[in-house]
């Protein structure tokens, strides 16, 4: 039975992504910062609690965990945890929010499969799925868009996981950097972005969890290290000024 890891599997993408492994017949783990497992879920999707990405140990901890369950070897890890608080200029950054994109987004990541690649839990065709974001191109980047942490988290962790594919690839690992799509999310909401959903095919959780899912079964080292969006390019407003009409999907992003 194929075995998953999610980072973030208690809401949006990664909530999605559990319960389709989960009646898939995969053996799920999941991670929740909080002390208690969700509700909501399969009974089988099994919880590691207390999982935060903002400790310097997270790593450690969760390799730790995972290696005291017996699991072996992960066919899948991924990383769907993070943050967004917007910024403008105008009203100045906030270092403390700016802390915490960076570390969930692009700091965390590298304990996390360093410590998973050392313990042993990842071995050759492994895959892990990094979920970055459109936000972190800077080709795609045409006009200002403020919000300077959460575009610059992505940009490094699309730097991040290029590194790791190289570090793995010896080992036969597979690093994918993926833009799942824009989604109807508390995260979105939250953020005032529910006000473009229509405008740019905003899709659900589930929606971009199933693309996600066909995407990572077909993954393969030749995609290592690339940056893609499985879903293509219609959810991207600059995609077309940028990367021209009929755009392939799915579509290879930009750095």
């Amino acid at each position: 039975m194929p075995s998953i890891l999610i980072v973030g599997a208690n809401r949006g993408l990664g909530a999605a992504l559990a319960k389709l492994y989960a009646a898939r017949g995969w053996t799920v783990y999941g991670t929740t910062r909080s002390h208690e497992k969700p509700d909501g879920f399969p009974d089988d999707v099994h919880w590691i609690t207390s999982t935060d990405l903002m400790r310097s140990d997270v790593g450690t901890a969760l390799a730790t965990h995972l290696k005291s369950l017996s699991t072996g070897p992960l066919d899948l890890v991924i990383i769907s945890a993070g943050v967004f608080s917007t910024e403008d200029f105008e009203e100045g950054p906030k270092w403390d929010d700016e802390v915490r994109m960076y570390t969930t987004s692009s700091i965390a990541p590298v304990f996390i499969v360093q410590q998973l690649a050392k313990g042993s839990l990842l071995q050759k065709g492994s895959k892990v799925v990094l979920i970055s974001s459109e936000a972190g191109s800077i080709a795609l980047r045409t006009g200002a868009e403020e919000n300077y942490a959460h575009h610059a988290s992505k940009a490094a962790l699309n730097m991040v996981g290029k590194l790791l594919s190289y570090d793995l690839k010896g080992d036969g690992i597979i690093v994918s950097l993926v833009h799942p799509g824009f989604m109807r999310t508390e995260m979105t909401r939250g953020v005032g972005f529910d006000k473009y959903w229509d405008k740019f095919h905003a899709v659900t959780p589930e929606e971009a969890a199933k693309s996600l899912m066909a995407w990572a079964e077909e993954l393969d080292m030749s995609k290592s290290g690339q940056f893609w969006a499985p879903r293509g390019g219609k959810d991207i407003g600059t995609a077309e000024e940028v990367l021209g009409k009929d755009l392939a999907t799915p579509l290879e992003l930009p750095w």
